[in-house]
């Protein structure tokens, strides 16, 4: 039996099952949310393999990865657009929202995500602090 290309001994597994034991408290807010098809009856996976990577959320059937980013990710800029390319190129739209858009605007990540599970989203804008996640340029008619 050959082994998929994303097999690997490199530890990404033990590191997917600590993520999922010790999510940030956003993390879980947001399982909350997506977690036994509560959002439109999609599934979602939380700290998912993804070749080298985990992501924090994936939606196999959109092909869609949802990251919350916590301060740290403010240093490793380079980092996080090497891994949106690797995803993008495995046809995987990223979505990223700050642990304060989730923390505070919940209901606006939601329907972010609903937009993007719908198709009619662009991933990686931020939320807007009281409401609904603001269309993207070229769909706002301007």
């Amino acid at each position: 039996m050959s082994k998929s290309r994303f097999t690997s001994d490199d530890g990404t597994i033990d590191r997917a099952r600590r993520l999922r034991r010790d999510a940030t408290p956003a993390e879980k807010k947001l399982w909350s949310a997506l977690r036994a098809g509560n959002l439109g009856g999609h599934k979602f996976r939380r700290q998912q393999r993804i070749g080298q990577f985990i992501a924090d959320f994936t939606c196999q059937s959109a092909r869609l990865v949802i990251e919350v980013d916590g301060d740290s990710h403010a240093l490793q800029i380079d980092y996080d657009a090497r891994r949106t390319e690797f995803l993008a190129r495995e046809g995987y739209r990223v979505l990223r929202f700050t642990n304060a858009d989730v923390m505070g605007n919940l209901d606006g990540v939601c329907r972010a995500i609903e937009l993007a599970l719908a198709g009619r989203a662009s991933p990686s804008h931020p939320a807007a602090p009281d409401g609904p996640l603001p269309l993207p340029r070229g769909e706002r008619g301007i």
